[in-house]
């Protein structure tokens, strides 16, 4: 595949690569929120773990529209899906960190300790995604 000029692993010019990212983010928050704000509210789960939940569901969510929309990746799903797994799986760690932090010790309220806690772990994963999991041809470092 030849990349036009100017444009990201996916051929496409890096802020279009962004707004595919923060609208696949969006959606994929809407279902980690609904889980987190459903388990909260509705079944009295701790905070923290349902963060957890909502955020392996949202991730699949994720992993499906980012491939297909955002990076439009050549990468054969054996070798993306582990990436993608090894990249959520230190998200996943992160929003447990961050959250505990917040909530548990910092005393935080739980959907805006949420909020930064998602600034945080999208951050993470646009790069890790970009720069790894999607990446179609093999980064060379000089």
């Amino acid at each position: 595949m030849s990349v036009p000029a100017g444009a990201g692993p996916s051929g496409r010019a890096p802020a279009r690569e962004i707004a595919a990212f923060v609208v696949v983010g969006l959606l994929a928050a809407i279902v980690h929120y609904g889980l987190l704000l459903s388990l909260v509210e509705g079944y009295r789960l701790d905070p923290v773990r349902a963060a957890l939940a909502g955020y392996a569901a949202g991730g699949l969510v994720s992993y499906l529209l980012n491939r297909r929309h955002t990076y439009r990746s050549e990468r054969p799903h054996r070798q993306a899906a582990w990436r993608f797994a090894a990249v959520a799986a230190i998200g996943f760690g992160l929003t447990g960190c961050v959250m505990a932090l917040l909530v548990r010790v910092g005393g935080a309220p739980y959907l805006p300790a949420q909020v930064a806690t998602t600034g945080i772990v999208l951050v993470w994963s646009f790069l890790a995604h970009k720069i790894w999991t999607f990446r179609s041809d093999p980064v060379v470092i000089p």
